[in-house]
């Protein structure tokens, strides 16, 4: 059986992780609205990843024979200043869920509870990934500055990006 303690933060993670879903549509929609379609494309892939991410830990909670406990979830920024502000919001918030993930890591630990712990180092090396990917998206956009053409290309860039579920099984 799965800590009280354990429970409440993975609890808080599958809220925060739905809650990433839609702030990653608005800003989609953002971007779709200012024609940088590649971009709502790649921000709509990542609402499909961050809604793949609360479902397999709302899974781990019900394998751990426990029930998750959900909450409202808050609503999201609908304006954005342009594209650069995108995703430097996108930046802050993905280094707002590494020190989430870390925080049930560490409780995790203090927990003994081994089998969170484990499951949750997958999410912690996603992170890396995940500010890694934005940071270099986010140099580009500040490098290109206001040369439209080049920004153009780094949209049609951004609009490759597929969704692959990371954790789809085959049967």
């Amino acid at each position: 059986m799965i800590k009280d303690v354990v429970l409440k933060t993975l609890s808080e993670q599958v809220n925060a992780e739905y809650y990433s879903a839609y702030f990653y549509l608005s800003m989609s929609a953002y971007a779709d609205r200012a024609g940088f379609k590649g971009a709502a494309k790649w921000l709509f892939v990542q609402a499909q990843e961050e809604t793949a991410h609360g479902t397999h830990i709302y899974q781990h909670i019900l394998e751990r024979g426990a029930a998750p406990a959900f909450a409202a979830i808050s609503v999201p920024p609908v304006a954005f200043k342009s594209i650069q502000d995108v995703f430097e919001k996108v930046l802050q918030h993905e280094q707002h869920v590494t020190e989430r993930i870390n925080h049930i890591a560490s409780v995790a630990m203090q927990e003994n509870d081994h089998a969170t712990y484990q499951f949750i180092l997958w999410y912690v090396n996603e992170q890396i990934e995940e500010e890694a990917t934005v940071d270099g998206i986010l140099s580009k956009i500040r490098l290109i500055g206001d040369n439209l053409s080049i920004l153009y290309s780094l949209d049609a860039e951004l609009g490759t990006r597929e969704f692959s579920d990371p954790f789809a099984t085959t049967t």
